[in-house]
């Protein structure tokens, strides 16, 4: 496949900026989806990394993809590779969210790189997102989005990966279908592989449905505050393999310098994310 680098290249300096009100009830939501406790009355804190559900493109269902994203084009680039993954970021956490006050979200495109990768093609889409309440700056976010070429049949088959390491401290999730579906629905995520198991089998050649990146972050970001008693004023993670609902999950965290080393993995499984949490 021909891709047209300079074209996609004339995306970078692109930007988008998009409001929302953090309202209770996303809040209710969110910490339903994850179990967990929180306040809900306005102007208390909101739950760290609830800003991966604000903002996010809106687009109608006639204007999606066949995967459930929307179309290519519009304020990312018009990659015209299939697949498309959430790789990795770095979020730097200045000052929390307060229910009920309005974000904005400034998104600025860095860089599209071309790479070759073992199964074909890969484009990285660096994004920059600067979250902000009226004049209180709240989050720098990198965004690192992978673009791929299908599976085919041609392709050598992957080196089997080493198993994940053993962890100080470890806890189990199960990733059942149910909270695929809830976290793509409070991120207005339409991308099928989360949801849809016969597209993800037929159509992707996944063994099933795909554990979200993000969801993954925010599960390792809320063990770091669990264990530290805080949450972390700086956030980095990595995609390393897929995870699927099939298979379990667990988070797994090591002390590190100033924090946490962490990572999920199936068991027995490799490595799926790597992530590091700093205070």
């Amino acid at each position: 496949m021909d891709i047209d680098l300079d074209h996609l290249r004339s995306w970078i300096g692109r930007e988008e900026t998009r409001s929302e009100v953090l309202m209770p009830t996303l809040v209710e939501r969110f910490n339903a989806t994850f179990d967990r406790e929180g306040p809900l009355e306005m102007g208390a804190e909101a739950p760290p990394m609830i800003h991966l559900c604000l903002c996010q493109p809106v687009a109608p269902s006639a204007a999606l993809g066949p995967d459930g994203h929307p179309a290519r084009g519009g304020f990312l680039p018009p990659v015209p590779l299939p697949r498309r993954m959430w790789a990795g970021g770095d979020m730097r956490f200045h000052a929390p969210l307060r229910i009920g006050d309005t974000m904005t979200r400034r998104s600025v495109i860095e860089n599209v790189a071309l790479k070759q990768g073992r199964s074909g093609h890969l484009c990285f889409v660096t994004v920059r997102h600067h979250f902000g309440s009226g004049d209180r700056d709240l989050i720098t976010e990198r965004q690192d989005i992978v673009y791929r070429d299908a599976a085919t049949g041609n392709a050598a088959p992957p080196q089997p990966a080493a198993a994940a390491p053993p962890a100080p401290h470890s806890s189990a999730v199960a990733a059942t279908p149910t909270l695929l579906f809830r976290y793509s629905a409070l991120t207005f995520n339409g991308h099928r592989i989360h949801y849809d198991r016969p597209y993800c089998l037929e159509d992707e050649g996944y063994p099933g449905l795909v554990v979200h990146g993000p969801m993954q972050a925010t599960l390792l970001a809320q063990f770091a505050t669990d264990l530290r008693g805080a949450a972390p004023t700086r956030f980095s993670f990595r995609s390393l393999s897929p995870v699927y609902d099939t298979q379990g999950l667990g988070l797994h965290a090591a002390e590190a310098d100033a924090g946490f080393r962490l990572w999920t993995a199936a068991p027995g499984g490799p490595v799926a994310m790597e992530a590091q949490a700093q205070w």
